[in-house]
């Protein structure tokens, strides 16, 4: 069975796993959730990431990252989806939370935060916002 939105699945996935306190979180891997994967690391939102692959398929185990019982991620939500899809100039890339969250972005020179893409003055398709 196909997915019609493989990143929202991700997303869902990492938001009911931290509302059960879940140390890990297990998904199929593609090359975008692995690079959505290594900006949330590098934003410090998650502990870490590896893609564990066996035969044909493979997994992306992404290890969730708490602070005093808390999880680090409030709030992970989808932007742009299949059916209508959120493109933002350089100028035009929303904040989140006033610069305290992350928009991630997709652009000509890969999957990056929105501080980011607006210094390197690329435009993209908005993903998801994270705070």
């Amino acid at each position: 069975m196909s997915m019609s939105d493989p990143i929202a699945d991700l997303l869902t996935r990492i938001r009911n796993a931290q509302m059960v306190s879940k140390a890990t979180v297990s998904v199929p891997s593609s090359n975008i959730k692995v690079a959505i994967a290594q900006v949330l690391k590098d934003e410090g939102y998650i502990d870490g990431f590896e893609v564990k692959s066996d035969g044909n398929k493979s997994d992306l185990q992404i290890t969730l990252k708490y602070y005093a019982g808390r999880p680090v991620i409030e709030r992970i939500e989808r932007v742009s989806r299949p059916g209508l899809r959120v493109y933002k100039g350089r100028n035009d890339i929303p904040q989140v939370q006033n610069g305290l969250g992350v928009a991630i972005v997709t652009t000509p020179q890969g999957v990056m935060t929105d501080r980011k893409a607006r210094a390197t003055g690329v435009g993209g398709e908005v993903l998801c916002f994270v705070a």
